[in-house]
């Protein structure tokens, strides 16, 4: 996998902020790290929060998320490294926006 300063998919640039935006738009990526949030799991339990997903294709974004230095290996299965928590920290404005947009779109289909 590409990481930085080597062209990634829909940038020739290799920019890191590109990087990163490859990686978080893979398939089942998101939701690997979602998932990790709340604590170290084993593979079987990620499996099944991440709806089944095949074990070959979580393997598979698990290795690269280790590669990125998101998800490391522990006692007890996967969990977040500390820049992995920090990721999942830029999210809480996400957040926030997304309940004003939930709130804005039921408020228009009424």
């Amino acid at each position: 996998m590409a990481l930085i300063d080597k062209p990634v998919r829909g940038s020739k640039t290799g920019k890191p902020i590109m990087a990163l935006l490859d990686l978080l738009g893979r398939r089942w990526v998101l939701r690997v790290i979602w998932e990790l949030r709340e604590g170290p799991m084993v593979f079987r339990e990620l499996q099944a929060r991440c709806d089944s997903m095949s074990p070959s294709v979580l393997n598979g974004r698990l290795a690269e998320l280790r590669e990125a230095l998101i998800v490391e290996t522990c006692d007890t299965g996967y969990q977040l490294t500390k820049r992995g928590e920090k990721l999942l920290e830029l999210f809480d404005p996400l957040g926030d926006w997304v309940e004003s947009w939930a709130a804005a779109l039921r408020s228009a289909n009424k």
